[in-house]
């Protein structure tokens, strides 16, 4: 009689599910730093909402980029474009600033703190920046667009 056998998963979906992990740890440390930052920025030094949450940010995103770029999305052939994704990376933090500010923002006016509301912006931009980073930012292959004189 023949054993049945337990399908194994394929090498991609087992990458695929190694890079979400990966992804959410350097998440984490990019909300954790940013986190404890605006707490020493908000509290500490008194500045206002959006200062505290810009410099934070700045924090955070240092820690964010280099994990995303060479870790979660780690690809030699981005080594070639480093001021593509950079510039990349960049344009997109700055649409994530706006959104998270305006959703930290107004939530402060609802009578939600902004530490509360970092967890629920947290929330949106842990399945945003995911798409964007993995298909945009740091894609497995970049369409090269020639140049004609």
């Amino acid at each position: 009689m023949k054993k049945p056998t337990v399908p194994r998963k394929s090498k991609s979906k087992l990458s695929l599910q190694k890079q979400v992990i990966k992804y959410l740890v350097s998440g984490g440390v990019y909300f954790w730093t940013g986190y404890l930052a605006f707490f020493a920025f908000d509290k500490g030094l008194r500045w206002s909402l959006f200062y505290a949450k810009i410099f934070a940010d700045i924090v955070g995103w240092i820690f964010n980029y280099l994990l995303q770029r060479y870790w979660v999305f780690n690809n030699p052939s981005l080594a070639k474009l480093r001021t593509t994704v950079t510039s990349r990376y960049i344009i997109i933090t700055a649409v994530d600033f706006l959104i998270d500010y305006v959703i930290v923002r107004e939530l402060k006016v609802m009578g939600l703190t902004p530490y509360l509301g970092q967890f629920i912006s947290a929330g949106f931009f842990t399945v945003w920046n995911y798409f964007w980073y993995r298909f945009w930012v740091f894609p497995d292959k970049y369409e090269r667009k020639s140049r004609t004189a």
